[in-house]
């Protein structure tokens, strides 16, 4: 174990000194670090919240919003099938767990159950139905979704949702954000360094469902009632600006949706060309920009609505068709709401609405105060652990301590190289791997010790002290890692930064001190060939 290849020697210096230049971009600052040649190392590591400051929140997905959209949906199914099938029947209607009907004849029962049967969708997995369906001998029926099929729903929202989410973020710059899975139906949603969490809520707390859609008679929207087929929306600009300045207060809208955004492929905001107020450009996809087309052709001086929302932003009149598959949304938009609501658009809606059951502001200046307080841990720690290596192993301790620096500067390297995001646990870690990390040249130096003690010549003490030193630092380390791939596993996120960060630190401390420690006194041994050990 004392001979070092010419090759090894280069490789190990190689990597020692690849550690320094991952790990010097940190003490720049970004900006500058950005700007380096891209042949040259410019990763840093992001500070997590509680050292950079910024909001948390704790989403969950509305469920019963959910529930509610499918039951609307297999209403008017159920209408559309029996009417076409003639098949007479009364009471239609949902609540919050199923939709239900009377047939007026009996000997319509099986045609219904057939029909009805084709209204689900997928089977899903294992085979499960989505619908449970039943009409009882008194012509009773009823349409519900199963327990399997709100599980799965719930799964599938909450993924789009985190995906949506993300899309949403991303457009504001926000760097570094944590957004992750809590639980069957709640998102975990971490901004580090936002200085406005007030939008980032009003950016993820909108549905942005948006659709166009036909207006009906005027006279019934003045009646209060909306004749079927129709619906009363209210009017976003007269409930944002609080005056009834800009139309009427409600719209009598069609609930057949015309043309849907989901068909957008761009949208962005821009200056009026007519006042000084801010409008959304949009642009729908092909499917989009044919269906629009149609429909503006076809209702030539008739009002359009578009709904966001279920609140009508703008009614104009379609003066002519619209055939590029361009719009414009205009309804009293600042510069900000504008992006914002573009913002939204391009992201894609929410499959359900997203409440906000928990958030926490961390400032910036506590952020600062936990750096100032880790980092002073840190070299507190590790000036206590090289004072003692120092006084309880002379000029073999002394090693040590340099094996220690470069084992935080790999450290440090590998998390910059995967650019991770480092929270006060994971400091917590670097300072428990620094203690942790001189284990394996204590129990080096006192097998060297004790073989010196025995009278054995330098060169056989080293090498027997290496020797047996080495199948105990790897049961130690390899213990520990098990732990640490746990708590990975298992653990929330500050925990994962925390065991991170120890497997990290523990995984360069094994070649720090079994191979750059053992370099240097294997070094210092050929050269000044010792009569005694100074150990």
């Amino acid at each position: 174990m004392l001979y070092f290849a010419r090759w090894k020697i280069y490789t190990i210096i190689g990597v020692c000194l690849a550690g320094v230049l991952f790990t010097l971009p940190n003490f720049l600052g970004r900006d500058f670090a950005n700007s380096l040649p891209g042949w040259l190392p410019h990763r840093q590591i992001h500070l997590g919240l509680d050292l950079s400051g910024g909001s948390y929140l704790l989403l969950e997905v509305d469920m019963a919003a959910v529930v509610k959209e499918r039951l609307g949906n297999l209403q008017d199914a159920v209408r559309t099938q029996f009417r076409t099938a003639d098949i007479g029947y009364v009471n239609l209607a949902n609540d919050e767990h199923a939709v239900t009907f009377t047939l007026r004849d009996l000997k319509d029962r099986d045609e219904a159950l057939r029909l009805l049967g084709t209204l689900s969708s997928t089977p899903l997995a294992g085979g499960q139905p989505e619908l449970q369906i039943d009409i009882g001998s008194d012509g009773n029926g009823s349409i519900s979704v199963t327990d399997a099929a709100l599980h799965d729903k719930a799964a599938r929202a909450v993924e789009q949702s985190i995906e949506i989410i993300r899309r949403r973020i991303d457009e504001t710059g926000v760097n570094e954000p944590t957004i992750a899975r809590q639980g069957e139906q709640r998102i975990l949603v971490q901004l580090p360094g936002v200085d406005d969490p007030d939008r980032i809520k009003r950016l993820l707390g909108q549905t942005a469902k948006l659709t166009f859609r036909l207006l009906g008679p005027d006279t019934d929207a003045a009646s209060g009632r909306a004749p079927p087929g129709f619906e009363l929306l209210p009017n976003a600009d007269v409930d944002r600006r609080g005056v009834p300045d800009s139309g009427p207060a409600r719209y009598l809208v069609r609930k057949r949706i015309e043309v849907d955004g989901s068909n957008l492929v761009d949208a962005r905001s821009g200056p009026s060309s007519q006042n000084a107020d801010w409008v959304v450009n949009f642009e729908f996809d092909s499917v989009g920009a044919r269906r629009f087309a149609d429909v503006t052709r076809n209702n030539v001086n008739r009002p359009f609505a578009i709904v966001l929302d279920n609140k009508v932003i703008s009614a104009p009149v379609i003066r002519e068709p619209i055939l590029g598959g361009r719009g414009q949304i205009s309804g009293h938009f600042t510069a900000q709401s504008a992006n914002d609501l573009a913002v939204l658009l391009r992201a894609g809606a929410l499959p359900a609405p997203l409440t906000v059951i928990e958030e926490r502001t961390v400032g910036p200046d506590l952020g600062a105060d936990a750096i100032r307080a880790g980092i002073y841990s840190i070299l507190v720690g590790f000036v206590l652990v090289v004072t003692y290596m120092a006084l309880a192993y002379g000029l073999f301790g002394l090693m040590a301590n340099v094996a220690l620096v470069f084992n935080l500067i790999l450290t440090l390297a590998v998390l910059s190289l995967l650019q991770a995001t480092l929270t006060l646990p994971g400091l917590a870690g670097i300072l428990l791997t620094l203690g942790m990390s001189v284990d394996a040249n204590i129990l080096i130096n006192e097998r060297i010790r004790e073989e010196t003690r025995k009278g054995k010549a330098p060169f056989s003490a080293m090498e027997a002290g290496f020797r047996r030193a080495f199948a105990t630092i790897i049961d130690a380390n390899l213990t520990t890692l098990i732990k640490m791939l746990l708590l990975f596993s298992l653990g929330s996120g500050p925990v994962k930064g925390f065991a991170v960060t120890i497997s990290f630190g523990i995984l360069a401390s094994f070649f720090t001190a079994t191979v750059v420690a053992r370099l240097m006194m294997v070094s210092w041994l050929r050269w000044r060939r010792p009569t005694v050990l100074p150990v």
